[in-house]
Parts: structure tokens; sequence; C-alpha cells
């Protein structure tokens, strides 16, 4: 069991076998098992268990959770059930394991493959951050949304878009590729991070600041774009005196067109940097293949949604011919603005990210060095072995994450 651990780098090099490995003996010292605080401080200190029982196993997992981890254990054998049952995460051998194994566990290797675990591992990282990166985005479109209107209702301009317009933008042209960053592949340095709490919600508190900033960018450039638009074809930006121009209806359309045009382009821009919260957009820009391909549909709807006869100006009132060159031209201030300030707005979630991290690593520390503590007054200890991420193991595979 040493050679193993060490073969795998449980054991570190600055680990005592004396104090760090252990027979499983040492959990029931007279025959009958340790107290519950004194099973605690010899299971929070020691990584390797060896020539485990089956009761042992399903006392250690016991333990580990009594301590708060979230606890994974791998077994093959009808013995192991009760324990792949207790543990947070069951995991049995697909080859030589037992259906009795099989059916009291939550994961089942098929190739009986310890690495495939750390691929799970890695897929269900991936996953996490997909979803975070999707309820991101899809926030911050919204907030722009709100922010968008409110500003044109306070200011006394003209509502930038039209209900269906709005509705035309959130189904059709958001959409795609906010889903498709919920497919990401997911980045390199994904098992690098810190694991996170249970109690961690989905969307955190840096994160809800990177949308909110990224909402407030995304606004401040339509609305620009917007306010050119309506001096251009307008030559006035309140509503009371647009009323005034001859044939402000139709000058007004145009306006609202080049805004509905550029913050679509803004938007699919911005798919592209949310694929990462601290890194360039450039870095493995196309890794994605689904948002290649939501942003060729998002694209294609715009121009069915501005150019299409009858379609375009009786029903979404937009006029993307009447518009002119120049309409298209003044759109690209959209995109181009917030490719720009979003990357920007990277530097500060990025300090934020590491900020983060750095306090799940302090809090990881600090709940190591009490156990560490509690154990030493106990006597169970002599040195606080580092404190690793890859956890404990038996020789029936309890393991902490």
């Amino acid at each position: 069991a040493i050679a193993i651990a060490h073969n795998v780098n449980i054991l570190q090099p600055g680990d005592e076998e004396s104090i760090s490995a252990v027979d499983c003996a040492r959990l029931r010292p007279d025959g009958n098992y340790l107290s519950r605080d004194a099973m605690d401080h010899l299971t929070a200190t020691v990584r390797v268990f060896a020539r485990a029982k089956p009761e042992d196993k399903l006392e250690i997992v016991k333990s580990l959770q009594r301590q708060g981890a979230v606890t994974a254990m791998t077994g093959d054998g009808v013995n192991d059930a009760p324990a792949l049952n207790q543990a947070n995460i069951g995991v049995a051998m697909g080859i030589q394991g037992t259906e009795v194994a099989k059916g009291a566990s939550d994961m089942i290797l098929t190739d009986d493959n310890f690495c495939s675990i750390v691929s799970a591992v890695e897929k269900g990282r991936c996953i996490y951050a997909g979803i975070q990166k999707f309820v991101a985005f899809i926030m911050s479109v919204h907030i722009a949304e709100v922010m968008q209107i409110f500003v044109c209702i306070i200011t006394g301009m003209p509502v930038m878009r039209t209900p269906l317009q709005i509705l035309f933008l959130i189904l059709v042209t958001d959409l795609p590729p906010s889903i498709a960053l919920g497919m990401e592949p997911g980045e390199a340095t994904v098992l690098q991070e810190r694991p996170r709490p249970k109690e961690e919600p989905v969307v955190l508190n840096w994160m809800w600041f990177s949308m909110v900033l990224n909402g407030a960018v995304l606004s401040v450039v339509i609305i620009l774009v917007y306010i050119f638009a309506l001096l251009y074809y307008c030559g006035e930006i309140l509503q009371t005196e647009i009323n005034n121009v001859p044939n402000f209806e139709s000058k007004l359309m145009d306006a609202r067109t080049v805004a509905f045009i550029s913050l679509v382009w803004a938007e699919n821009v911005r798919s592209y940097c949310s694929r990462s919260f601290d890194k360039p957009f450039y870095v493995d820009l196309l890794g994605n293949k689904h948002m290649q391909h939501a942003i060729i549909m998002a694209q294609i709807c715009l121009y069915v949604a501005v150019l299409l006869p009858f379609f375009s100006d009786k029903i979404l009132q937009l006029r993307g011919i009447a518009i002119g060159i120049e309409g298209w031209l003044l759109a690209l201030i959209g995109p181009i603005g917030c490719l720009v300030l979003c990357e920007l707005c990277k530097l500060i979630t990025g300090r934020q990210m590491q900020q983060y991290q750095s306090q799940l690593a302090m809090r990881h520390l600090a709940m190591d060095k009490a156990r560490q503590e509690k154990a030493d007054r106990m006597g169970f200890s002599k040195a606080a072995p580092e404190p690793q991420k890859i956890g404990k193991t038996t020789e029936a595979g309890a393991s902490r994450f």
C-alpha cells in the first residue's frame, strides 16, 4: 500500500510513513472501533490505511463525512457495497465488479481504469463552468436590455426597440450563442482549480459584478450608436422634437435598425469574449464548434430580420436597405467598442478570480491546520503532512476530495 501511495503521489517525500500510512488495526486497537472523536482525528491526518476490512472502509467513509468532506469510494466486491452506498460518490468497477457493487454505486468505470475518474471529474467541472458562462452571458444581455430601455425612458429619447424586436433578439439571436457557451469544451486549467465548497452558489459574487459591468459596457456602446443614428437620420434625439420632423416614423425606424444591427453584432462578439472570464478572446478562438454554428445562425436571422421584405419593414419595423452603407458602417461601432471594453473588463474579473481561488486555498489550509492541531492534542500525529488536493486512500479506494 505504501509503494502504491508513493507511486501515485498520495504519500509525499516529506511524509513520515509511520504516521501517514497505518494498518487498519489502528482503527480498532482493542477489537472495538475508536470513539467518533478519536476516529475523526486519526482519519484527518492519515493518508493511507492498509489491510482494510469491509467494516473499516465504512467507518473511514463515515468519519470523513462527519468532518465535512465529500467522500468517494471505489470497490468491486459484494463486501464493498455498504461503503459504496454510504459514500457521496460510489464508484464500481465495470469489468471485475459484482452486480451488487454496481447497484450500490453512483458511477461505474466501464474500463476499470482509475484514470477515467480524473476524466470524469474534468468533464464535470467543464459542464459546471459551461453553466456558469451560460448564465453570466444571458444575464448580462438581459441586464443590458433593461438598462437601454430605462435610459431611453428617463432621458426622453424614443424607445430603442419595439416589444417584438426585443422578443426576436432574446429567442433568435441571443439564445443560440448562450447555449453554445454551455457546451464549451473547458479550459486547460480546470483541474488546477480548488474544489468548490458544497454550499457555493452557481453564480458567485464576482460573476454578478462581471455581469453588471459587461451589461453596462454593452448598454453604453449601443446607446451611443443609437444617439449617433438619431442625429444622422432624424437630426434630433428627444421624442418630443422628433415628432415634429417630417416623415419621422420612417427615419426613426432607420435609427432603430442601426441600433438593432449593432446590438446583434456586439452580442455575437461578446459571446466569444464570454468563453473565458479572464483569458483573451483569441485564445483557442475556434475551439468550440457549436459557437461557430450559433453565430452563423444568429447572423442569418439578423439579415432575414432587416432585409426580407414585408417581414422586416411591416412586422419587425426594420429597414436594412433604407439605412444605406452609412448605417451599416455606423453599426460597426457597437461590436468594436464592446470587444475592446469587454476585454479590458477581464483585467478586473481575472483579478477577482485569483482572489477567490486564494481565499479557497487559505480556507482549505486553515481547515487542515485545525484538524492537525486536534490530532496533535490527541497524540495521533507528530508532524503535519503537506495538504494535497489528491486526498486519502485505502486498499479499497476511499478517497477524500
